[in-house]
């Protein structure tokens, strides 16, 4: 009796490690398809995120310009004067830091905002006697 040789072995005229081989083979084969086909499809996701981040980077310097248009000195000068009717101020109304100690002590003292109120009183009990 001999051992069981693989290589040697036939079963119904293949040797036995020819559809072990086979088997091996389309494993390989079925594995790196999966793996190329999801590598395609990581490949499709990254391009996408990649051109939706170049949308929003689009957005946000179109968005800072607009702020920057909006924000403008003479633009903000106009509404004021058109909408509130104000105009620039005074130069001679400008002060500087060192000015505010000065201002301060000549400003007459705040105003109070109100007395205290006293707590309201209870009402009389409308049932004689305290029975609810």
């Amino acid at each position: 009796m001999s051992a069981f040789n693989p290589f040697t072995r036939r079963l119904r005229g293949f040797r036995v490690i020819d559809p072990a081989a086979l088997v091996v083979l389309l494993a390989l084969a079925l594995g790196s398809y999966a793996f190329k086909t999801n590598a395609e499809v990581e490949d499709a996701d990254a391009a996408d995120t990649q051109t939706q981040i170049a949308r929003e980077e689009k957005r946000i310097r179109l968005l800072q310009a607009e702020i920057a248009h909006l924000d403008g000195p003479d633009r903000i000068e106009r509404l004021a004067t058109g909408y509130l009717h104000k105009g620039s101020v005074d130069e001679r109304r400008e002060i500087t830091v060192a000015d505010l100690p000065r201002i301060a002590r000549a400003a007459p003292p705040p105003a109070p905002t109100g007395a205290p109120t006293p707590a309201p009183t209870p009402a009389a009990d409308p049932v004689p006697g305290g029975a609810r």
